[in-house]
C-alpha cells in the first residue's frame, strides 16, 4: 500500500522570500530613483548659487564709460576668469549692436546666449562648446548712466558638477546593493527563523504517531497556539470516537454473549423448545443489532459536518407516518416554525419518531409537541407530553436501558428511549422525564443542539 502524498501549493518559505524580495526591489529602486534625483537636484542647486554669486559679482563690478561702453571697475575674484579656456567664463553683451565684452578665459570665443528679456535669473545648459558642456547662468540688466539693456552670462564647466553627481550615484549603488543583499539575508532568517514553530509542530506529530502520545504540548509562539489547540481537539475527537468505537462493539459483544450461550446450551442438551428458544434468543439478538447499528449510523454521520435540520418538518413528517398507525390518537404540534437544530434529518427522525410512537402507544389518545420551548435556552427544547399512566420518578432512569418496558402489553422491543437517549447524546444533546402539568401524563423533554 502506498503512501498517500497530500497535494501542495508550493513552499511557504520560498513564497515568502520571493514576496519579500520583490518589494525589497521595488522600494529599493524607488528610493534610489528619489534619492538621486534629490542628491542631484541639490548638487546642482549649490553649482547654480555659486554661479549666481559670480553674476553679482560681475554685475556690481560693472560700469558705464563715457563713450557708452561697458567696463569692469575692478576684476573678478576667481583667477579662472583670467586663464583661457579654464573652464569659467564671463560675458556682457548689449541690445542694439553694442560690442560684446568677454572674460580673458573665453579666448576667442563667444557665448551664445538666450534671450530671457526678464530681470531675473536664468540657468540653463549648454553644448556650444564641443566636449565641453557648459551651465550658464545669464541675467539682463540696464546699468545706470546707459539706456540700453545688457545681459550679463557667468558660465562654467559641467565636468566638475558632472563628477559630483557620478561620484554621488556610486555611492547610492554601492549603498543601496548593500542594503538590499542585508535586508535579502535578513529575509531569508526571518523566514526560516519564524517558520520554526511549524517545523516543530511536524516533529510533535511525527512523536505523537511514534511514541503513542495523544496531544501536542510543546510551548509554541501565540500565533500557532489556535492551530495546536484545533489539532488536539481533532485528536482528542479521533480518540473518543475510537473510544465509543470499542465501546460499542464490547457492549455488542456482551448483548450478543447470553443469547448465544443460551442457543448454545439448547442445542447441546438436545432440548425439545429448541426451535422456540432460537427464535426467542435471535430476536433478542436482533433488537441488540437494530440499537448498535443505530448509534453507529449516528456516530458517521454526526463526524461528516454540522447539518442543519428544520424541526417543525421533521415533526410534521413523523405525525404523518404515526397517524396511519394509530388513526384514533390526536396529535397536536405547536412553537417556532424557525427552530433548526445541528443533527442529521434522518437521525431527527428517529428520535422524534421514537417518542412520538411511545406517547401515541402509551398515552390515553392525546399527543401534544411544542417545539423551542424554552427560546432563552442555547439548545432547542421540545416537549412531547401525552395523557397516560406517565413513569413513576423511580422508573424513569433505568427505562432508558437496553430492552427495558414498564408494560410488557403491548408490543415492542424496549429499544426506543436508549436509542433517543443514545443519538441525542452523540450529537450533545439530553433527554430526561417529568410529569405532564397539562395532560398529566408523561412529558419527554428532548434538548438539542442549535444549528
Amino acid at each position: 500500500m502506498r503512501d498517500f502524498v497530500a497535494p501542495h501549493t508550493g513552499s511557504l518559505t520560498w513564497r515568502m522570500i520571493a514576496i519579500s524580495a520583490l518589494w525589497i526591489v521595488v522600494l529599493l529602486l524607488g528610493g534610489g530613483i528619489a534619492l538621486d534625483r534629490t542628491m542631484t537636484s541639490l548638487v546642482v542647486r549649490n553649482f547654480d548659487t555659486q554661479l549666481n554669486n559670480n553674476l553679482t559679482a560681475l554685475i556690481a563690478s560693472a560700469e558705464i564709460q563715457p563713450g557708452g561702453e561697458v567696463w569692469l571697475i575692478r576684476p573678478m575674484g576667481d583667477q579662472r576668469f583670467l586663464e583661457p579656456n579654464s573652464g569659467l567664463y564671463w560675458q556682457i553683451s548689449g541690445d542694439g549692436g553694442q560690442e560684446v565684452v568677454p572674460s580673458r578665459s573665453l579666448w576667442d570665443q563667444t557665448l551664445e546666449l538666450k534671450s530671457s528679456g526678464k530681470d531675473e535669473v536664468l540657468f540653463y545648459d549648454s553644448r556650444q562648446f564641443q566636449g565641453e558642456p557648459l551651465r550658464v547662468a545669464q541675467r539682463d540688466a540696464i546699468l545706470p548712466g546707459s539706456e540700453t539693456r545688457w545681459t550679463f552670462a557667468v558660465a562654467s564647466s559641467r565636468n566638475e558638477i558632472d563628477a559630483q553627481i557620478d561620484q554621488v550615484r556610486r555611492i547610492l549603488v554601492i549603498s543601496f546593493v548593500i542594503l538590499g543583499l542585508g535586508l535579502m539575508v535578513l529575509v531569508v532568517l526571518q523566514s526560516y527563523v519564524g517558520l520554526r514553530p511549524l517545523r516543530r509542530i511536524e516533529t510533535a506529530i511525527q512523536h505523537i504517531r511514534t511514541s503513542g502520545s495523544n496531544r501536542v504540548t510543546d510551548p509554541l509562539p501565540l500565533e500557532v497556539q489556535p492551530l495546536v489547540q484545533e489539532l488536539n481537539m481533532l485528536l482528542e475527537h479521533s480518540e473518543r470516537q475510537a473510544e465509543e468505537a470499542r465501546t460499542h462493539a464490547g457492549n455488542l459483544a456482551h448483548a450478543l454473549k447470553t443469547p448465544l450461550t443460551v442457543v448454545n446450551n439448547a442445542a447441546t442438551a438436545h432440548a425439545p423448545d429448541l426451535a422456540d428458544t432460537v427464535i426467542r434468543e435471535a430476536r433478542t439478538m436482533r433488537r441488540h443489532v437494530d440499537h448498535h447499528l443505530a448509534r453507529a449510523r449516528a456516530v458517521g454521520r454526526r463526524a461528516v459536518g454540522h447539518a442543519q435540520t428544520p424541526v417543525r418538518e421533521s415533526a410534521e413528517a413523523v405525525r404523518r407516518a404515526v397517524e396511519r398507525l394509530y388513526p384514533e390518537v390526536r396529535f397536536d404540534i405547536d412553537g417556532s416554525k424557525e427552530a433548526k437544530v445541528s443533527i442529521e434529518r434522518q437521525d431527527l427522525d428517529e428520535i422524534i419518531g421514537n417518542l412520538i410512537e411511545n406517547a401515541a402507544k402509551y398515552g390515553g389518545g392525546s399527543v401534544f409537541v411544542t417545539i423551542d420551548a424554552e427560546p432563552e435556552d442555547r439548545c432547542c427544547v421540545l416537549w412531547i407530553e401525552d395523557d397516560g399512566m406517565g413513569i413513576p420518578e423511580e422508573k424513569r432512569v433505568e427505562i432508558f436501558d437496553r430492552g427495558a418496558r414498564l408494560d410488557t402489553g403491548k408490543p415492542g422491543t424496549g429499544l426506543g428511549l436508549a436509542i433517543v437517549r443514545d443519538v441525542a447524546e452523540i450529537y450533545g444533546g439530553t433527554v430526561d422525564l417529568a410529569e405532564s402539568e397539562d395532560l398529566g401524563g408523561l412529558l419527554v423533554r428532548l434538548s438539542l443542539p442549535r444549528a
